[in-house]
């Protein structure tokens, strides 16, 4: 049966290194290699879309439903910290999605997120500050509205980058027309202030559009060196993970993968899964740990997770290994934390998953080496309050 699972593995990496356009050496990863001790954090939860941290550790995130949550000290607090009411709405792949914290959270309590809402009958997405006081949080500024959305290809992603600049990423909502119409916030990245004015040195002048030519791109992560990664999710099969360069055109939908028109420049991906389909989602550059200088890619209908070793410029990819393969079925989210842990989200509760009793979960990956020391350093406090004891009077 192991042999099957590896054999299983091993093709499925093979066909991930010849969709790359150069070559791609290929390792199989096996649970017995797995370098993090996994933690259930929380469960019985309803698609948890996007998850951000403070720099007090505590963890906020969207459930597709409709609410914030927070998990603090390891504990899921019993009341949201938000739920959306109408025009708010959640159909097909819509609803809360992206969110991120302010860099001066702790002084300023400002919380970025994305959500679809109903006008009339026409579904859009809006980006919007929120403001949290006691616990509690409202919408401070609606910043951007009017996305095109829909049912399907919302893209949904916020990050503030290196630059102080909250970037967004918008799906084509079935009019893939629209991913090449500069006139469209579809299909595109989009770069704004935090206050949701236009940045002056945007590519394109007095233009939220960042890059175009996107079918719903779910994934951001920057490196150390501020290369900006995206995931983006192919026609059938050919997802994509870009590298993002100001003002660039990624062809979707005049071209997939490493395809060329001559009437058009297009950038072609670092990376693409030829026949086999990812549907990557979330994006993280681990900067620490057993995974250092790897970008992890948490992919929804591959059920697995993708740990990609760059070369040193991270603009070319030396090695691809498949990790957590149909373990926790579809994943969405994936963050790497400044203590060295990564947090996965699962999505089985989307419509499109087999989700069991506990579903849908936030898992801790933990680096082995960490979980050993802190036995040790528990060990050794029994062992030192057993010995004052012992001593006392």
């Amino acid at each position: 049966m192991k042999t099957k699972i590896y054999n299983a593995l091993n093709n499925i990496i093979l066909r991930l290194s010849s969709g790359h356009p150069s070559n791609v050496k290929a390792n199989v990863a096996t649970s017995r290699q797995f370098p993090y001790e996994i933690q259930v954090v929380a469960e019985n939860l309803y698609v948890p879309w996007a998850i951000d941290i403070s720099n007090e550790g505590k963890l906020y995130f969207t459930e597709r439903s409709g609410t914030i949550r927070v998990i603090e000290e390891g504990k899921l607090l019993p009341e949201p910290l938000i739920t959306f009411r109408s025009p708010f709405v959640s159909q097909g792949e819509g609803g809360l999605m992206g969110i991120a914290l302010d860099p001066n959270y702790s002084q300023n309590s400002f919380v970025y997120v994305m959500h679809s809402y109903l006008e009339g009958n026409q579904i859009y997405n809006r980006v919007v500050r929120l403001i949290e006081q006691n616990n509690k949080a409202s919408i401070d500024r609606i910043l951007i509205d009017k996305i095109p959305g829909g049912r399907i290809y919302n893209g949904g992603r916020l990050k503030i980058g290196p630059d102080q600049k909250l970037y967004i990423t918008t799906g084509d909502a079935g009019n893939s027309a629209s991913a090449q119409d500069l006139r469209s916030t579809a299909g595109k990245i989009l770069r704004i202030e935090l206050n949701g004015r236009i940045p002056a040195d945007n590519p394109i002048a007095n233009s939220l559009v960042y890059s175009l030519g996107h079918r719903n791109p779910q994934g951001l992560a920057w490196n150390s060196k501020n290369v900006l990664y995206a995931s983006e999710h192919g026609k059938t099969a050919q997802d994509e993970i870009n590298i993002i360069l100001p003002g660039a055109n990624y062809g979707w939908p005049l071209v997939q993968g490493n395809e060329e028109i001559p009437e058009v420049k297009v950038q072609k991906p670092l990376i693409h899964s030829g026949e086999t389909t990812w549907a990557p989602s979330g994006v993280a550059y681990v900067n620490q740990g057993p995974w250092q200088e790897k970008l992890l890619v948490a992919a929804l209908r591959g059920e697995q997770l993708l740990a990609i070793s760059l070369d040193e410029k991270g603009t070319g990819v030396k090695n691809i290994e498949v990790w957590l393969l149909n373990e926790y079925g579809r994943l969405r989210e994936v963050i790497h934390a400044r203590d060295g842990s990564i947090y996965l989200t699962t999505s089985n509760r989307d419509g499109r998953g087999n989700p069991d009793i506990t579903d849908d979960k936030i898992l801790r990956l933990i680096p082995k080496r960490e979980i050993f020391r802190e036995r040790r350093r528990n060990y050794l406090r029994k062992v030192s309050c057993a010995r004052f004891f012992k001593l006392s009077p």
